[in-house]
């Protein structure tokens, strides 16, 4: 990731980049970015929840013809429609659905660029209140000059205390990292 938060750099190459790219024009050329990654998300979402919609994506032994179907299925039982529908179309008939998630990650990182959001990834040992929420949020919109998008996660080995990456940067100030700085410490004393 670059300085300033862009994750451009890396989630942008081959294929996935290029297919995400033209989406990502297309939409915003007809005022459907917000309408596309509604659809996406939707699509994403049923992907992760379905193990035989995964099989579908991954699976050489499915036909083009059999993926397109499955899928024409799936967006309509969704209700995906439009840009988005038929992008999904366009990945199962060039038989591309393997390579879907990665485009779906890479058009994300598009959106977040064309708005000025910049993603925050956030670990905390326990779920925060939303007003530790809040307080995060507006702490990394301050250092970050741009609006945050956290990505939160709960992660109790931290026994307290919160890690934050930002673009390049990371802070970890948990207390399980102080924990061993102590315990390296006091074994260095002796």
């Amino acid at each position: 990731m670059a300085q300033n938060g862009s994750e451009s750099g890396s989630t942008l190459g081959g294929v996935a980049g290029r297919y995400a790219s033209a989406l990502f024009e297309l939409a915003r050329d007809e005022r459907a970015v917000d309408a596309v990654t509604e659809g996406l998300d939707r699509f994403d979402a049923l992907l992760r929840e379905s193990a035989d919609l995964q099989r579908l994506v991954r699976s050489p032994v499915f036909s083009t013809e059999e993926q397109v179907k499955a899928v024409e299925a799936v967006l309509a039982r969704a209700g995906i429609t439009g840009l988005a529908a038929n992008f999904i179309r366009l990945a199962a008939a060039n038989r591309r659905l393997f390579v879907l998630p990665d485009m779906i990650r890479a058009y994300r990182v598009l959106v977040r660029e064309a708005k000025g959001i910049v993603r925050a990834e956030v670990r905390l040992a326990e779920p925060p209140s939303d007003a530790v929420l809040e307080e995060i949020k507006a702490s990394l919109r301050d250092v970050a000059r741009a609006e945050v998008e956290l990505d939160l996660r709960v992660d109790p080995s931290l026994i307290g205390g919160i890690v934050v990456k930002l673009g390049s940067r990371m802070v970890d100030a948990s207390l399980r990292t102080r924990l061993n700085s102590i315990r390296l410490a006091m074994r260095d004393a002796r």
